[in-house]
C-alpha cells in the first residue's frame, strides 16, 4: 500500500532535535554560572529555559543584572565544543528520507545563525534544508509562533499543512500557536517526557523510525 504524506512542509527545531547538543549545552550552562556566579545548580535548573526564549532570556533567570557577562561566558565555552557536535541518531536517515520524498524541510531554532553555522559545519545536514530561521531574525522567541511562522511564510507554506518537530515544551506551544501539527521528541535529554506529556503535543515520539511513522 502506497503511503500517505501526511506533511508536505516540515520544520525542525535544532538542539536536541536534529544535533545531539544536550551534553555541551549543558556543560556550557554550568560553566558560565560556576564562573560568573560561584553557584552550583542541578542539571534541571541549568536547563529549564533551554529551548524557548533566546540564551539572554535563560541567563536573566539566574542573574538578571550580570546576563551579558553569562552570555559572553558561555559562548566562549560552548562554541568550541561544537568540534564534538554529532546528529541525533537515526535524524540523518529521516532527513535524507524526507528530502528524497519530496518534502520540504526548515530549521527554526533559537540559536542564533552564526551558531547555527557551526553546528552545520560539524554535522553537514545544511543542503536538506529550505530555509533557517535563526534566534537573532525575530523580535519575538518561542513560546510565540513568530519565529515559526516566518518559516513558514518563506516557504510559502500554510501552517495548518506544516509540522513542526521538537524536543522542548516551548517547541510545543509554539507549534500549537502558530496552528501546526506539534511532534515532541524525546531523545533531546534536555527535557523530561513528563513535561513534553504535560503540552499534550500531536504526537510524541521515542525514536527516529517512530518520527517518519508520523510525518
Amino acid at each position: 500500500m502506497a503511503s500517505v504524506v501526511h506533511f508536505p512542509v516540515v520544520l525542525f527545531d535544532l538542539d536536541g532535535t536534529v544535533v545531539d547538543s544536550g551534553a555541551i549545552i549543558l556543560a556550557s550552562m554550568r560553566h558560565a554560572t560556576q564562573e560568573v556566579l560561584g553557584e552550583e545548580y542541578t542539571d534541571a535548573e541549568l536547563l529549564q529555559a533551554v529551548g524557548g526564549p533566546g540564551l539572554e532570556a535563560q541567563m536573566a533567570v539566574f542573574a538578571p543584572d550580570r546576563v551579558e557577562e553569562l552570555v559572553r561566558v558561555y559562548r566562549a565555552h560552548n562554541e568550541p565544543l561544537h568540534e564534538e557536535l554529532e546528529a541525533c541518531l537515526g535524524m540523518e536517515d529521516v532527513l535524507v528520507r524526507l528530502h528524497e520524498e519530496g518534502r520540504r524541510l526548515g530549521v527554526v531554532t533559537a540559536k542564533r545563525r552564526a551558531t547555527v553555522e557551526l553546528a552545520f559545519a560539524r554535522v553537514p545536514l545544511a543542503h536538506l534544508f529550505e530555509t533557517v530561521v535563526g534566534g537573532d531574525e525575530t523580535e519575538k522567541h518561542k513560546p510565540d509562533p513568530e519565529p515559526l511562522l516566518l518559516g513558514a511564510q518563506r516557504m510559502n507554506a500554510d501552517p495548518s499543512e506544516t509540522a513542526y518537530v521538537g524536543d522542548s515544551p516551548f517547541d510545543m506551544r509554539a507549534a500549537k500557536a502558530a496552528g501546526m501539527f506539534a511532534v515532541a521528541v524525546t531523545w533531546g535529554r534536555i527535557h523530561e517526557r513528563e513535561r513534553l506529556e504535560r503540552e499534550a503535543p500531536d504526537a510524541i515520539v521515542d525514536s527516529a523510525e517512530e518520527l517518519l511513522a508520523v510525518l
